[in-house]
């Protein structure tokens, strides 16, 4: 299953970044670089949707990407020269 998750990024001062989602707020996950940490978030998505089902909750219906021929629209951090 495909989701659409809104991310928060935050610095932090000893380098890194920690991500949440104000959608999920069991969704918490860091990484020493905007790389690291966006590639942890695939991690952290299975524990929660892992943690919802055990819960007998469903993800929230914005989440779900019903129909994976469509357009999704997101937004991304691109570093260039």
């Amino acid at each position: 299953m495909n989701y659409k998750i809104p991310l928060v990024l935050a610095p932090q001062p000893e380098d890194g970044y920690t991500v949440t989602s104000p959608l999920l707020p069991e969704l918490v996950t860091e990484g020493d670089s905007l790389d690291e940490a966006l590639a942890n978030v695939k991690d952290a998505l299975a524990a929660v949707v892992e943690l919802y089902h055990d819960l007998g909750r469903s993800l929230p219906q914005d989440a779900q990407i019903n129909d994976p021929s469509a357009p999704v629209w997101f937004e991304t951090v691109v570093t260039a020269p």
